[in-house]
């Protein structure tokens, strides 16, 4: 799946800016370590997903939103070599888990955390939104402009699909998928010229 390859670099982006967890990250109220901690219970989450999966059992992604808010604030507080360590670990169990699916197992139904019921295959669009996304929110210079274009255009499609309401765009492709995403963009116009109108963040 092109979206396993996706996971990999964007969680070596991640990875990487990660070397500096005392560094502000671009979303707001939130710092690096929020985001580490973000990521390490997103990778564990979805991990959930993929075992349910497996067994045919059900396993959430988290006990719920409330838990999950107070889990990621807990996790920040963390010193920076456990979040790191924590990182490190939830990554690698969710690449194992999936590696371990057959393509019967691929094809089961599962929920995320929005009540949206998809296949199993679903999910490594999911987490490789997250590491991608938010290896740009961390804000140690990664821009979307490092992101593969196939991804961009994957990520684009999605957006639009999940917004239902974003009007023709023009504009350079990392860019707009800036723009999708809520996040800081330019040089992104609407159909008639006119300069785009910025959307609540995604994601």
């Amino acid at each position: 799946m092109r979206s396993q390859e996706w996971i990999a670099e964007g969680t070596a982006l991640c990875r990487s800016a990660l070397a500096d967890l005392a560094g502000p990250s671009l979303l707001p109220d939130w710092t690096r370590k929020h985001l580490a901690a973000h990521l390490a219970l997103n990778a564990e989450g979805i991990g959930n997903l993929v075992q349910w999966a497996k067994t045919g059992e059900e396993h959430r992604m988290y006990l719920s939103p409330e838990q999950r808010t107070v889990d990621i604030e807990a996790g920040a507080l963390r010193p920076d070599s456990e979040l790191i360590t924590w990182f490190d670990q939830s990554a690698r169990l969710l690449a194992d888990q999936m590696a371990g699916l057959t393509d019967d197992q691929w094809a089961r139904t599962v929920r995320t955390m929005q009540g949206m019921e998809v296949p199993a295959t679903y999910t490594p669009w999911m987490r490789s939104r997250e590491v991608m996304i938010h290896a740009v929110d961390l804000g140690a210079g990664v821009t979307f402009a490092d992101l593969p274009t196939d991804f961009l255009e994957a990520l684009c499609a999605d957006i639009r699909t999940m917004r239902g309401d974003v009007p023709e765009l023009d504009g350079p492709l990392p860019e707009v998928a800036a723009y999708l995403a809520g996040r800081s963009y330019d040089g992104v116009f609407t159909a008639d010229g006119s300069p785009a109108e910025p959307l609540p963040p995604w994601l």
